[in-house]
């Protein structure tokens, strides 16, 4: 079974047999009018920077536990926030404080928590498939999200950067958006593509040197490129990735520091082949100078804080929506 098989049966299994959303664990097999409804979920707890964060009492009574087996900040956090803003009891774990650093397996862990009557656990893992597992091995009054799994999926991050951009832009279907980086490593740019092809975009651009590109089967219906200019043009938006090192191992092709700035790096500069009202993202941890030039990161085209914001938004949205599966059981 090749990734798109893992990811299409993954995509079955997150539906229950009603037809809702029990687990999150990839965007694909996901319709766009799901995908619009959790958007417009979404969105009901955005509210201007500045003003109480929104909060509802939806998952009083509820447990999340957060299992980070792989550094995060912005994903742990913004779940964290997530639950506790809908009431929820929240337990944060990570490999550093796990039975897992003794030697116990993935499933004990799950069984552990899920004897402590936690309701929703939310997985990252540097491991592929590691999610679905779970799934598959849980009583069925848990539910599953993926956090981030490897280099296949963040189903969560894909979702947030789709209610970024339909803040700024009003149709997908009329939309350029170019994603710049290490294509081939990055979970952010599968899912976040996956998402934009099934909103129907108008045109996708994958841009990279040939040794970060993507394989053909993530990449059906885009456009790979391995120059930047033309990438840029007359893009509505442009998404800059940084290079996923610690998943590379020994590969050839990476250009150095000064090189892949000079070639790929996004600056205020490349931007103006862009279109003049372009949106520039970047799903962080950013690092400046090499994929974007500071000062466009925090210039007045960068909805890279707006992206975090949406985290937090999003994250609530899925966990309100599968806290509704668990009602019904």
């Amino acid at each position: 079974m090749n990734a798109t098989d893992n990811l299409e049966e993954d995509g079955r299994l997150q539906l229950n047999e009603k037809g809702e959303l029990r687990h999150l664990l990839t965007l694909k097999g996901l319709d766009k009018a799901m995908l619009i409804d959790l958007l417009d979920e979404a969105e009901q707890y955005c509210v201007p920077h500045g003003s109480l964060p929104a909060r509802r009492q939806s998952l009083a009574g509820r447990t999340v536990a957060n299992l980070f087996f792989e550094p995060s900040t912005r994903t742990r956090a913004s779940f964290d926030l997530a639950g506790k803003r809908l009431g929820a009891d929240v337990l944060n774990l990570d490999v550093n404080t796990s039975s897992r650093k003794k030697g116990e397996s993935i499933l004990d862990t799950i069984y552990t928590l899920q004897a402590m009557q936690v309701d929703i656990m939310v997985v990252r893992d540097a491991s592929s498939g590691v999610p679905a597992y779970i799934a598959r091995n849980v009583g069925d009054h848990v539910c599953i999200l993926n956090a981030g799994e490897a280099d296949v999926s963040h189903p969560t991050q894909g979702l947030l950067d789709l209610l970024t951009i339909r803040q700024h832009k009003d149709s997908f279907a009329d939309l350029v958006v170019a994603i710049v980086g290490d294509i081939r490593h990055s979970r952010v740019a599968k899912s976040t593509a996956q998402g934009l092809q099934t909103m129907g975009v108008g045109e996708l651009r994958l841009i990279s040197p040939p040794a970060l590109a993507p394989n053909p089967e993530f990449a059906a219906g885009a456009k790979i490129i391995d120059n930047l200019d033309d990438g840029l043009k007359d893009a509505d938006v442009v998404m800059a990735l940084r290079i996923q090192r610690e998943r590379i191992g020994n590969l050839d092709g990476i250009p150095g520091i000064d090189e892949y700035f000079a070639n790929f790096g996004i600056s205020q500069e490349r931007m103006k082949i862009a279109k003049p009202d372009a949106i520039v993202m970047h799903p962080g941890p950013m690092n400046r100078g090499i994929e974007i030039e500071g000062s466009l990161a925090d210039g007045p085209s960068s909805v890279i804080t707006r992206q975090v914001s949406n985290g937090v938004a999003v994250r609530m949205a899925i966990l309100d929506r599968v806290s509704r599966t668990l009602v019904a059981r």
